[in-house]
């Protein structure tokens, strides 16, 4: 099994959507591809794509910023690692090079969110080290007041 992680470049990032989409069921595709083209083009944002024998099984996002309370931290978003991939140690081997690549860029620490009815993200997390240290809290003031 040949293993790559790297960035993917932003004319390629619709190539992540079907892997979101598994985790993103009800946002329409029209919507998605909308916001990651925008998201491709913020200076603080990052993909990086993990492939096998350059088929493309894992996504992570990363936002970029400065806390108040850590300093340089970035944040994984949209994680997700092809269910025929799972249970092989991959999503582990995936946040190995996140924390080695965003130290070698000057970066303190690593914050994240993960939906409350994940469970096994939340195992997952524990075991990666992650604490929690509050609640995510969300409102939508679109007009509409969905989330999508």
């Amino acid at each position: 099994m040949n293993v790559k992680i790297e960035p993917i470049q932003k004319e390629d990032i619709l190539n992540i959507i079907p892997l979101v989409q598994k985790i993103n069921v009800k946002t329409p595709l029209s919507i998605l591809e909308k916001r990651f083209l925008k998201m491709a083009a913020l200076p603080h944002y990052e993909c990086i794509g993990m492939f096998i024998d350059n088929k493309l099984i894992g996504v992570t996002g990363l936002w970029y910023s400065v806390r108040h309370y850590i300093g340089k931290s970035v944040e994984p978003d949209h994680v997700v690692i092809d269910e025929a991939y799972r249970g092989k140690n991959l999503g582990k081997q995936l946040f190995e090079w996140v924390y080695t690549y965003t130290k070698s860029k000057g970066y303190e620490a690593v914050e994240l969110n993960t939906y409350t009815g994940n469970t096994k993200s939340h195992k997952f997390y524990y075991n990666e080290g992650f604490n929690i240290y509050g609640f995510h809290f969300l409102k939508v003031i679109r007009n509409d007041e969905r989330f999508y």
